[in-house]
């Protein structure tokens, strides 16, 4: 990357959520800071400290003392993953931004692949995790939210989840713009990139701590992503109740013509009921979904704060 910046300010910002990831901080620093400096980069630092409650705060005060470059942003509470990666967007100055995860699965040292990848011409570069080390409960899921992503967002890449990425200022720029209560940052990048491309990167066991990302997050974070870039699901949803409607009128002329021909009979009644819970089910599940493009309606027009900084450090 060309090191002298187009303005005032580093020309590369690395923006790190973290949530409880004190025994991964020391060395994800000591890596990052070998790294950047070793490629030569003016770069900055952003950890968003997303409301942890262990020592993460005072280790990364530690990191702005010792360096200047390092910036601090902590919120008052836990806002989730992407806030933390917005709201280091919305106070980096560089005009490349990667987004990296604290847990050292991904490596610092491919920083300089997405760089160089960016400086042939693209709008967004992301890591495609090609040796992952999770498990299939994991990977399963995910190739299928994969699958999915590329459909809606009509940009097919194999891995939407990884949150190494690097993006290009002006794409950074029409992110900040948005007011989203919630969003995908990858798929909303993308929506707004002229070019996107993707490189395999590197993939670790995680360093320490756990994962904070269960069952019921990854769902939620799916729900955001099918509703808050695409109406395919609720046009999915008309179709199949157009479809649902057309069997069942045609299943009640058949029974009506049974009726004349053979005349009362109770034999099928179980039959009936599991057709009846089968359809009743999927009735539910379109309310749910529905719902769902209705509360992020809710949200959006209720103008809350999508975050609030309690403190921020350089």
């Amino acid at each position: 990357m060309d090191n002298a910046s187009e303005a005032a300010g580093p020309n590369l910002s690395v923006v790190i959520p973290v949530f409880n990831e004190e025994e991964n901080l020391a060395a994800l620093q000591e890596r990052l800071r070998r790294v950047l400096d070793g490629a030569g980069y003016d770069w900055e630092i952003i950890y968003v400290d997303d409301g942890s409650r262990d020592r993460s705060w005072e280790i990364l005060c530690s990191f702005n003392q010792q360096d200047h470059r390092v910036r601090l942003v902590r919120f008052n509470r836990n806002y989730g993953q992407h806030m933390a990666v917005f709201a280091g967007m919305e106070r980096s100055k560089g005009q490349v931004v990667v987004t990296l995860d604290a847990d050292l699965q991904n490596p610092p040292e491919d920083i300089p692949k997405l760089v160089d990848k960016i400086d042939e011409g693209y709008d967004v570069v992301g890591g495609w995790r090609e040796h992952r080390q999770d498990s299939w409960l994991r990977t399963l899921p995910s190739a299928i939210v994969n699958r999915l992503t590329s459909r809606v967002t009509g940009v097919d890449l194999k891995d939407y989840g990884c949150m190494l990425r690097a993006y290009r200022r002006q794409v950074v720029e029409a992110m900040n713009a948005c007011e989203e209560a919630s969003s995908f940052i990858p798929a909303l990048a993308n929506s707004f990139a002229n070019s996107v491309a993707e490189i395999p990167v590197g993939h670790a066991q995680r360093g320490g701590g756990q994962s904070k990302y269960g069952l019921y997050r990854l769902l939620k974070l799916h729900f955001d992503l099918m509703t808050g870039f695409s109406v395919l699901p609720i046009q999915f949803v008309s179709f199949m109740g157009l479809i649902i409607a057309l069997v069942g009128v045609g299943f009640g002329a058949f029974l009506f013509v049974r009726r004349l021909v053979v005349g009362p009979e109770l034999e099928g009644v179980f039959t009936l009921f599991a057709i009846l819970f089968t359809f009743v089910g999927l009735q539910i599940f379109c309310v749910g979904l529905i719902g769902e493009y209705v509360g992020r309606i809710y949200r959006e027009v209720r103008k809350r704060p999508r975050y609030l900084v309690r403190e921020m450090r350089g």
